[in-house]
């Protein structure tokens, strides 16, 4: 890992953040560059290297209270009138650098229990009570009555979005196994595909519904899409959504 690698990976991040550069975690679930890849080697701080890129650094790192991060998610829900998956809460931080980035949500939870808790929220204030409408009729939301399952049924459950390549045409799918999908897939197809890339998300249904989107215009079939360099470069991009 070199040192203009990295600085290119937070300049091209902080550009896709509206200008303000990933936190140091944040910017390992985006770019899959560890702490250890520039501690100690090129920088001891990452303020330092946010710098040297030519970026500002991200004010989110202080912590936000509680009642003002529900606040931003109720105002989001308001505003498409329903949840919000992980891709539009990415996609809401990018457009509006003043909303929090979607992975400060997670500090609630589960999504069952990021409902559950803007529940709470709205109930004490009736200025959020179409929101609280929202929120109490999302499937989700009985899910955090259930008991939680074991870690590893969790990270089976979060599943995968992949995508494929047979000859010139490329398949966006997902599944909560994917080497038992390979296994299928390698079946079920006239030729052997390669797995170009995986990426491991905590809502495969949303991320394979936003990657359907982006490549709306050059879908051949159901989920298959002619890409060019550029849009593999860019689905490669993504480690974790």
């Amino acid at each position: 890992m070199t040192r203009e690698r990295i600085l290119a990976e937070i300049a091209r991040t902080a550009d896709e953040n509206g200008g303000v550069a990933l936190g140091r975690e944040r910017f390992y679930q985006e770019t899959g560059i560890k702490e250890s890849d520039w501690l100690g080697k090129f920088w001891v701080r990452w303020s330092d290297a946010v710098t040297e890129a030519g970026c500002t650094p991200n004010s989110w790192n202080v912590p936000l209270h509680e009642a003002d991060l529900l606040g931003s998610y109720a105002s989001l829900v308001r505003e498409l009138g329903h949840i919000p998956v992980v891709a539009e809460l990415k996609l809401k931080s990018k457009q509006d650098p003043g909303f929090p980035s979607h992975n400060t949500f997670r500090r609630f939870g589960t999504k069952a229990q990021q409902i559950a808790r803007l529940i709470t929220h709205c109930e004490a204030s009736p200025a959020l009570a179409d929101v609280l409408a929202i929120a109490r009729s999302s499937p989700a939301k009985s899910e955090a009555l259930a008991p939680l399952p074991e870690d590893n049924t969790c990270r089976e459950a979060a599943g995968y979005v992949y995508l494929l390549r047979v000859g010139p045409h490329f398949k966006i799918g997902r599944s909560v196994s994917f080497e038992r999908r390979s296994r299928e897939l390698a079946i079920q197809l006239p030729e052997r595909a390669e797995t170009v890339h995986v990426i491991s998300t905590d809502d495969a249904v949303g991320i394979e519904a936003y990657w359907h989107r982006r490549f709306e215009p050059k879908r051949k079939n159901g989920e298959w899409f002619a890409l060019s360099a550029q849009d593999v470069k860019a689905f490669k991009r993504r480690k974790f959504m």
